[in-house]
Formats: C-alpha cells, sequence, structure tokens
C-alpha cells in the first residue's frame, strides 16, 4: 500500500517496475555463501511454524551456487502487477492469507486487509550546523533519536576530538543513551499518544539533558531516568534502499521484516514471509523487546495502532539541495549507526568509504554497555572501561547504505561491506 500511494512521484509505471522482480522470482537466481548459511540456520524453525512446506527448506542444505526459485512469489507479484494493490489485499492473494492466518490460529482478517490504509506524515526535519536534516517521523523513534542525539554533540566540537578517540565516542555514548531514555517513554504512534515532539527536540531541553555530562566518567544508566517534561503527557531483517536521480531527486527508503526472516512463517501458497513486528509494540512497561529496547504507554498495544520503530531513512540538505541519501537496516542499532554516519563524514571528514566500514558502537540506555563491531580500537575500548563502560564485542552492527552529491553532479555511492549489498550507477 507504501508502495502504491508513494507511486505519484514515480517516473515509471508499477507494472514496468515489478517485473523484474517478478523475474527474479519465477526463474531464481543464485544465492550466496552468507544467504545459504542464513537460510541452513533457518530450516528447524521453517519446519517448526509453517503449515504448508515453503521453498526455504532444502532437507541436503543450501550452498553458495545454488538457485531460489519462488514460483508461489511470483504469482503474488504477477496479481499485484495485475490488479494493483488490490492484487494483494483483495481476491487470491487475500484467501492464501487468511487460509494462512486460520491455519495458524492469527487473527488477521479480509476486512484487516482491505480496510488498511497507508499514512502520509510530515517528515521530521531539523538543523546541523547549516546542514537540514530530514528524517523520518512518528511512529518511527528513527528521526526524533537523530534529532535529539545530533543536537546533544553539536556545541562540543567533538571534530576536534577525533575520529573513534575515548572521548569522541564518550560523549557520542552519552547522547545515545540519553535519548534512548527518552524514547522507552514518552515514543509511540501519535494517532494514538500525544508524542511531545517539539519539546523533546527543545535545544534547551536538549542541552538540560547534558548537564550530568561528565567526561571524565560514566554517567550510569540508573542515573538517567527520561527527561522531565512540563507537559510530559502531550532487526534486524530490514532492508534500506538509498536512491538519487540524474536531477536530484533523492529517496531513502527502509523496509522491515523486524527480526530476522520475521516470523518465520510464509504465506501457504503466496510465497512470502509474515513480519513479527508485534515485538515492536510494549509488552508491559519495563519489559524489554527481542533488541532490548524498554517501552511504556506511548507504544503499548492498540487496536489499528503503529508500532514504534527505529528505522531511520535521511536524507541531508546542503545548501538546499541533496547532498547525503542514508539508511541501514539493524533494529535499534539504526539511529546510532546514521547518527555515526553523519558525525564521520560532517564532523571528522571522512571518506564515505570510511564512514561506512570502519567499526561502529551502539548504547541504548538500557541494557548498560556500549556494544562494540570487531576491529574498534582496543586503546579506546581500554580507556573507556576505565572510566566505568561496560564493552561487549558483538557481530556486526547494520548495513549503511550511503550516497553523497559531490561537485559537478557526480556521486559516490557505498554499499556496506558487511553484507551482500550493492551500489550500481547507470
Amino acid at each position: 500500500a507504501g508502495l502504491f500511494a508513494s507511486a505519484k512521484y514515480a517516473k515509471f509505471p508499477f507494472d514496468k517496475l515489478i517485473q523484474p522482480a517478478i523475474d527474479l522470482a519465477e526463474k531464481g537466481f543464485v544465492i550466496s555463501k552468507s544467504e545459504a548459511g542464513s537460510l541452513n540456520g533457518l530450516q528447524h524453525e521453517l519446519l517448526q511454524f509453517n503449515t504448508t512446506l515453503p521453498v526455504f527448506v532444502k532437507p541436503a542444505g543450501w550452498k553458495e551456487g545454488d538457485t531460489l526459485v519462488q514460483k508461489d512469489l511470483a504469482n503474488t507479484l504477477k496479481r499485484i502487477k495485475e490488479k494493483g494493490a488490490a492484487g494483494f489485499y483483495e481476491g487470491e492473494t487475500a484467501r492464501l492469507f487468511v487460509e494462512e492466518m486460520k491455519r495458524g490460529d492469527g487473527i488477521i482478517s479480509y476486512d484487516d486487509l482491505k480496510n488498511y490504509q497507508p499514512k502520509f506524515r510530515e517528515p521530521h526535519v531539523f538543523d546541523y550546523k547549516g546542514y537540514k536534516v530530514i528524517a523520518m517521523p512518528m511512529p518511527s523513534s528513527g528521526g526524533i533519536l537523530l534529532h535529539q542525539m545530533m543536537k546533544m554533540i553539536e556545541n562540543r566540537n567533538i571534530g576536534a576530538m577525533g575520529f573513534q578517540s575515548p572521548q569522541a565516542v564518550q560523549l557520542m555514548v552519552e547522547a545515545e543513551r540519553r535519548a534512548y531514555a527518552d524514547r522507552a517513554e514518552y515514543m509511540g504512534d501519535a494517532d494514538f499518544y500525544k508524542v511531545p515532539v517539539s519539546m523533546l527536540t527543545n535545544d534547551v531541553y536538549l542541552q538540560d539533558r547534558m548537564k550530568n555530562y561528565d567526561p571524565t566518567k560514566a554517567t550510569p544508566s540508573h542515573d538517567i531516568k527520561p527527561g522531565f517534561l512540563q507537559a510530559a503527557k502531550e532487526s534486524e531483517e530490514t532492508t534500506h534502499l538509498s536512491v538519487i536521480d540524474k536531477e536530484g531527486n533523492a529517496v531513502a527508503v527502509t523496509t522491515t521484516l523486524n527480526n530476522s526472516y520475521g516470523s518465520r512463517t510464509v504465506v501457504g501458497g503466496a510465497g512470502f514471509f509474515l513480519n513479527d513486528e508485534m515485538d515492536d509494540f510494549s509488552i508491559k512497561p519495563g519489559v524489554p523487546n527481542m533488541y532490548g529496547a524498554i517501552g511504556g504507554e506511548a507504544n503499548a498495544i492498540s487496536a489499528g495502532k503503529r508500532m514504534l520503530s527505529s528505522m531511520a531513512p535521511t536524507v541531508v540538505l546542503k545548501d538546499n539541495k541533496p547532498f547525503l541519501v542514508v539508511g541501514t537496516p539493524g533494529g535499534t542499532t539504526i539511529p546510532t549507526s546514521v547518527f555515526q554516519t553523519l558525525v564521520n563524514i560532517i564532523e571528522f571528514g571522512m571518506s564515505t568509504e570510511d564512514a561506512v566500514y570502519k567499526p561502529k558502537f551502539h548504547h541504548q540506555w538500557l541494557p548498560d554497555e556500549i556494544n562494540v563491531e570487531r576491529g574498534f580500537p582496543m586503546k579506546t575500548m581500554e580507556v573507556l572501561q576505565k572510566m566505568g563502560y561496560p564493552t561487549i564485542d558483538r557481530g556486526q552492527i547494520g548495513r549503511t547504505e550511503v550516497i553523497k552529491v559531490l561537485p559537478g553532479n557526480k556521486f559516490e555511492a557505498v554499499a556496506d561491506n558487511r553484507g551482500d549489498d550493492d551500489a550500481r550507477g547507470w
């Protein structure tokens, strides 16, 4: 529905745009080593959660170079090509969807599918040192978190501290933990909860949040509460695309199944995975989700409500023209990855490639620890540990895709080497 709603801005008709996907599904494509490993790690759950055996099950195991053919998905895409959004939300695809729900004791009905409507929302826009940052609004926390973190460091001359210096990392971590504390208390679907966006992003408020920042030691998360507002009650299976054309039209798109392969359940006969996005709601105050994120009443489950996400597709303007197009998958690490990428380019003057490829770190208030990727500087980690920061080695953080506009109408596109990502121009 979102794709068709935004198609009014497209240059090509949808039936032409969808055909390459139909071809890939119908004729198959050769899978990579990492894709084979990912599918092999999924076999037990595919057998456990599916009422109709999907094409992703292969008893002998997948290997690099195998061809994955998805006939059911191809037929679903053909129905969408022929009938538009109704080819998904009504007719044969809807029938297959609802029958899958019944077999799995799900509750999604024909009316739920037919009545779903996408929403256009005003982007969250803010200024950072003369750059205009255009980010995603509620019900994604990504834009507000990015705004808060950027503004908390803006007047502290982080550029002079140096990339991945203990001082720079510590400052960014303290900004991250304060922003995520606010996320837990105040952020949710603005249609159901009055999210105090203007107060959360007020410059005076954000500077007040940093009053107890100490550049010599950690501020434990148990001492960091959500900020006090005068009007207080006012996955990692995500895909990101950054696109720009010769006229300078820039698009940042993030779409998600939430966890890897979502619910691991494929709609029988239709060929697509169902997400497990319900995990992005707060089950109850103080109980973490699969990413360890804490939430409260603002993000409580309610019929018709959209769950709080972390998606952060972002466009940065310089002199009111596109300068950066950026985004990433990664669950709650998405906003911090975009934050670091922007700081790397704008403050540290790094090349786009280094800004994407260099090891990243992440802090989200709770749990009270810094996650770091392999290759993160050991000396910086040692200094941070002495300052009181628990540091945890973890796997890769996100897969950031960046386009940078260069002088002379040239583009620099970098696809993250953390995955089978790709950058192309034509």
